[in-house]
């Protein structure tokens, strides 16, 4: 059993994850070798992702420090491992969602995004939303296109005005 000094410092790990993190993933690894367990962990690591055990009580008192958790505590039971990102909120899900290709485990709980709470069923919605860059882009590219569409025009206009001017211009001189 973890001392009472041991569970502060488990605690206090947590809080400190919670508070850097954009979004936390929860998923059920009841079933899974330990290889496989280390292998997902690899594959979050990869992208930034600390994928880490706790247990639930400690993370429910570190979320309750934070606040703003509550719609997530009811997924807090049963053997439970976290993934914390800190950055784009569908990387963990993308992952998750490969990694469940070629694996039955570990099962997807939900994930607490920006006061939201996605369950089980979004697994897939959360694999394909698009990161906070790629949503700038998009945005970017609908603003500059009518800007873009205004020049193409203006240029185009000015072009067939300069050439029917010189046109009569040149019959002008001709006649």
């Amino acid at each position: 059993m973890a001392t009472l000094a041991k569970k502060q410092e488990n605690t206090r790990e947590i809080l400190e994850v919670i508070k850097t993190s954009d979004a936390v993933y929860l998923t059920e690894y009841k079933g899974m070798s330990v290889a496989d367990v280390n292998k997902l962990r690899r594959e979050f690591k990869k992208d930034g992702i600390t994928y880490k055990v706790y247990k639930n009580t400690l993370v429910k008192r570190a979320m309750d420090e934070v606040g703003g958790y509550e719609g997530i505590y009811e997924f807090l039971e049963n053997q439970t491992a976290y993934a914390f990102i800190s950055g784009d909120p569908a990387k963990p899900a993308k992952i998750l969602k490969a990694f469940l290709k070629d694996h039955k485990k570990p099962e997807f709980k939900a994930a607490y995004i920006d006061g939201s709470v996605y369950k089980q069923n979004d697994l897939d919605a959360l694999s394909q939303m698009k990161s906070k860059e790629e949503v700038i882009g998009d945005i970017i590219g609908l603003l500059m296109a009518p800007i873009t569409n205004v020049v193409g025009a203006l240029q185009a206009q000015g072009s067939n005005i300069v050439g029917a001017i010189k046109t009569i211009a040149d019959k002008e001189e001709n006649s």
